[in-house]
C-alpha cells in the first residue's frame, strides 16, 4: 500500500478554504473592528464627556474579535449587530456620516478641513461595514448553521442594542434620542 509521505516541499495549496477563507475573514473583523475603537478613541480624545460612552461601545467590538477568532458564532452575531446598528443609525438617523462625506470633500477640493471631528464619521462608517462583511463572512465559513441560529442572532442583536441604550442612558443620556429616529428612518 502506498501512502503518501510529507510533503518535502511543504506545499500548500494557493486557494485554501479550510484555513485562508477563515483567517481573511477575520483580518477583516480584525482590522475594521481596530479603526472604529480608534475612531472612538480619536473622537473621545477630542470631546472627554463622551469617553465612558466609546469605552463601552468599544468593549462589544473587543468581544467580536475575540470570539471571532475562536470562530464562534457569538462573535459573529455581536459584530453584524453592533457595526450593523451603527451603519443604519449613521444613515436613517443621524446626519454623521454624510457631514464627514461633506467635509471630505471640501477637504479634497479646497485643502482645507474647517471639522475634522465631522470627518472621522466617513472611516468609523467604513470599518463598521468590514466588521459586518468580516463577521457575515466567517459566519458563512462556519460547518453548521442550523436554523436556531435566526433566533441567536434575533437575541444576540436585542441584547448588543439593549448594552448600547444602557450605555448611553448612563453615560450620555442626550443620544437616547437616536432609537426613535431610527423606528421611523428616513434619508437626511
Amino acid at each position: 500500500m502506498n501512502t503518501p509521505g510529507p510533503n518535502p516541499l511543504n506545499f500548500e495549496p494557493a486557494f485554501c478554504v479550510s484555513t485562508c477563507m477563515p483567517r481573511a475573514a477575520y483580518w477583516l473583523i480584525l482590522i475594521g473592528a481596530c479603526v472604529f475603537i480608534l475612531m472612538l478613541a480619536v473622537s473621545a480624545y477630542r470631546e472627554p464627556d463622551i469617553r465612558w460612552l466609546h469605552v463601552f461601545q468599544a468593549l462589544m467590538y473587543v468581544a467580536t474579535i475575540v470570539l471571532a477568532r475562536r470562530m464562534n458564532r457569538w462573535g459573529y452575531f455581536i459584530g453584524i449587530s453592533a457595526a450593523g446598528l451603527w451603519i443604519y443609525a449613521n444613515i436613517f438617523a443621524t446626519t454623521f456620516f454624510f457631514n464627514g462625506l461633506q467635509q471630505l470633500s471640501q477637504w479634497v477640493h479646497t485643502g482645507r478641513l474647517s471639522r475634522p471631528d465631522l470627518l472621522i464619521a466617513v472611516p468609523a462608517w467604513f470599518s463598521n461595514l468590514i466588521v459586518v462583511v468580516g463577521c457575515f463572512w466567517g459566519y458563512l465559513l462556519l460547518p453548521k448553521r442550523p436554523i436556531s441560529d435566526a433566533t441567536r442572532f434575533a437575541v444576540t442583536f436585542a441584547l448588543t442594542t439593549g448594552f448600547f441604550a444602557l450605555d448611553m442612558y448612563l453615560f450620555q443620556p442626550r443620544y437616547l434620542g437616536l432609537f426613535p429616529r431610527m423606528l421611523h428612518p428616513h434619508l437626511p
